[in-house]
């Protein structure tokens, strides 16, 4: 089969030229995040003004729907392709690209044939309807991009796979806040939604160009399913935990409750998606190279857990302690104050996944596939063990309850991992633990003694700053070293 030197020279990175791309691509890919989510923070906080829970909730009950049918798409051709060893060839990717397509279009027409069903199954009127099946179309539009964002992947060209998702991101938020201000409701996320696909797509092919081309092979197809089909597994497990789990509920607390529930989720789950997702993006393909040297990974992940843990803790803390007050402040908020528990306890679940996240990562990039599958089947059966009868019982907060509980099964994963990877926890949690209890009781007396008012949320921002910082320095000086690939 012919090669893809010239698009995809994987196989000409050194060792040192990989840490040292994977470095930069921390770096930039903390940038990308940091402008992000400021974009995503300012735009959630004014949806939620502008939005009731009910149409908020059928955005994520919908969009957990494609999520849902978007597994079906992929097979985990991306990772494959990201993880394979040797250098890829041109009937690899028209292969891959080919049969994704076959899959997309497939899809898009079951979403069709069976929108009575989900309508009736949701109550969904003819706006959510429309939302659904722009979703369902923007499917078709990521998968057109699979292949140059693999390329780019491959090659740890970060500088240039940021473009697109900034771009993304930055016209969705616009769109969606401009067109609920406006009044448009569920609608807003329909336009939203194929602006960001479209203009995602054209970005894409722009920086990193490639012609589709249909094409198949047996060969090829077999060679990627060997790591797809175990990955995607994994996926289709995570995809049952978690959005199948919204599909449950959606029926269960109705789009009201689902919107609250989503509320905290998004802010529980914000600084994972701040810090962690950056470094988990980076880590796969760079270790994926070096996956031989066990010492280096193991060292590597303990220094991942660290970094991520010392700025997730803390903010966690911070969340949970500000919000109470925020819902007060801010005008229209209030009625998200019923969703105040279950954020603090999705915090813990979040907390402990800043831990889990890493390893997992870590063992699908040696090529473990089978263990982390072991180990989303034990989270899948407890999810729904716990989750649905708490909500049954105990709606929007026993629905959070039952995650936290399962978020709790987190010390069993790792120390199965450690049969793989030597991780060392302590060296990775104690500061970052010290430094979030210091942090936790200066903002805690600080909130105790003033009364609620923007002045009080100003004090406790600026307290927890001013500590985190005089924390880090005291206890862990040399924190650049801690954002470093040791060197062999």
């Amino acid at each position: 089969m012919e090669s893809i030197e010239q698009l995809d020279p994987t196989e000409e990175l050194t060792s040192g030229l990989v840490k040292s791309r994977a470095v930069k691509g921390a770096a930039i890919l903390t940038a990308r995040t940091f402008l992000m989510q400021i974009i995503s923070f300012l735009a959630n906080v004014f949806l939620t003004i502008f939005l009731e829970p009910s149409q908020y909730g059928v955005f994520f009950l919908v969009s957990a729907v494609i999520s849902f049918l978007t597994y079906f798409s992929d097979i985990g051709f991306a990772a494959a392709l990201i993880q394979k060893k040797e250098k890829l060839t041109k009937i690899e990717l028209r292969t891959v690209f080919t049969t994704q397509q076959a899959l997309v279009i497939f899809l898009i027409s079951v979403v069709l044939l069976t929108t009575p069903i989900i309508k009736n199954i949701y109550h969904l009127n003819d706006e959510a309807i429309y939302l659904l099946w722009a979703l369902a179309f923007s499917l078709f539009l990521s998968s057109l991009k699979t292949i140059p964002s693999v390329l780019m992947e491959r090659k740890l060209e970060f500088n240039k796979l940021i473009i697109p998702q900034l771009v993304e991101t930055t016209l969705f938020n616009i769109v969606v806040v401009f067109l609920a201000w406006k009044n448009f409701g569920i609608q807003s996320f329909t336009i939203a939604v194929l602006v960001r696909g479209f203009s995602g797509l054209l970005v894409t092919y722009l920086i990193q160009p490639w012609i589709p081309y249909l094409s198949f092979s047996t060969q090829a197809l077999k060679s990627i399913l060997k790591f797809g089909i175990p990955y995607q597994l994994n996926t289709l497990l995570a995809m049952v935990k978690d959005d199948g789990m919204t599909l449950f509920l959606g029926s269960t607390l109705g789009p009201s409750g689902v919107g609250l529930l989503a509320w905290a989720q998004k802010w529980a789950f914000a600084p994972l998606r701040f810090f962690m997702d950056q470094v988990i993006k980076v880590t796969f393909p760079a270790f994926s190279r070096l996956q031989d040297n066990k010492k280096e990974l193991a060292n590597a992940v303990t220094k991942s857990i660290f970094y991520i843990c010392l700025l997730v803790f803390p903010s966690l803390i911070m969340l949970v302690l500000l919000a109470p007050s925020m819902v007060e402040i801010i005008p229209k908020y209030h009625k998200w104050s019923g969703a105040l528990l279950a954020l603090t306890l999705l915090a813990t679940n979040s907390a402990l996944a800043a831990i889990t996240t890493p390893i997992t990562n870590i063992l699908n990039a040696i090529g473990k596939i089978s263990v982390t599958f072991k180990l989303m089947i034990m989270w899948t059966i407890l999810t729904w063990l716990f989750v649905p009868p708490l909500a049954l019982s105990f709606g929007v907060s026993g629905a959070a309850l039952g995650f936290a509980l399962v978020g709790l099964s987190s010390v069993v994963a790792l120390i199965y991992a450690s049969n793989f990877v030597e991780v060392d926890y302590l060296k990775a949690l104690e500061k970052p633990l010290i430094i979030t209890i210091i942090l936790g009781t200066v903002v805690f007396v600080i909130k105790s003694v003033t009364p609620v008012s923007s002045l009080q949320v100003i004090a406790m921002i600026i307290g927890g700053i001013i500590t985190f910082s005089l924390s880090l320095i005291l206890l862990e000086p040399q924190i650049l070293n801690h954002l470093k690939i040791q060197k062999r």
